[in-house]
């Protein structure tokens, strides 16, 4: 199996681990018996926790880095193109194992500077998104409710029916192109 891909299966086996166990059950040692290697195999890609974090973090960045800059590169529209690929790659399109997100919480608990990934990209939306061509303020409100749908559901808080889901991404969407 490639490299690349057996980093993969790693990071996701720690992003289990902390959705279905919690971040104090995290260990090098439960991650290598979860991906199925040996831990000389686990070290050989992520030396500590500290860099297996850093590992669920910067994969998770990337992976939403490049939906969205090809989101934007496929819109038709130009104005409104950062919010609107914002918002549709969160709603429709974000990482298929939905418990990679769980390595934010991970970051969080183990050293918050491993959210610097997450941190320089949201900087760095927030300035495309103030510069899309619509008003600023509305196009912060439409991510900061995108947002809040993502984290409410991050945490385990409230997941909104589908339904409802669609139309609040509806309304978001109508906003955009107001």
């Amino acid at each position: 199996m490639a490299r690349a891909t057996r980093k993969v299966e790693i990071l996701h086996a720690a992003s289990k681990i902390v959705s279905e166990r919690g971040i104090f059950n995290l260990t090098l040692e439960a991650t290598a018996i979860e991906a199925g290697v040996s831990k000389g195999g686990l070290l050989y890609h992520f030396p500590s926790k500290e860099a297996l974090v850093k590992g669920m973090v910067d994969h998770l960045a990337e992976n939403y880095r490049v939906k969205i800059a090809t989101s934007v590169a496929e819109s038709s529209k130009e104005r409104g193109q950062w919010i609107r690929s914002y918002t549709d790659v969160t709603f429709n399109n974000t990482y298929p194992n939905k418990e990679m997100h769980a390595g934010l919480l991970a970051a969080k608990a183990v050293n918050s500077d491993l959210l610097d990934p997450i941190r320089d990209l949201y900087n760095e939306w927030q300035t495309e998104i103030e510069n899309d061509g619509i008003d600023p303020v509305k196009a912060t409100i439409i991510r900061l409710a995108t947002d809040g749908i993502w984290l409410s559901e991050l945490f385990d808080i409230h997941h909104l029916s589908e339904e409802r889901k669609e139309e609040v991404y509806l309304k978001l969407k109508n906003w955009i192109d107001e």
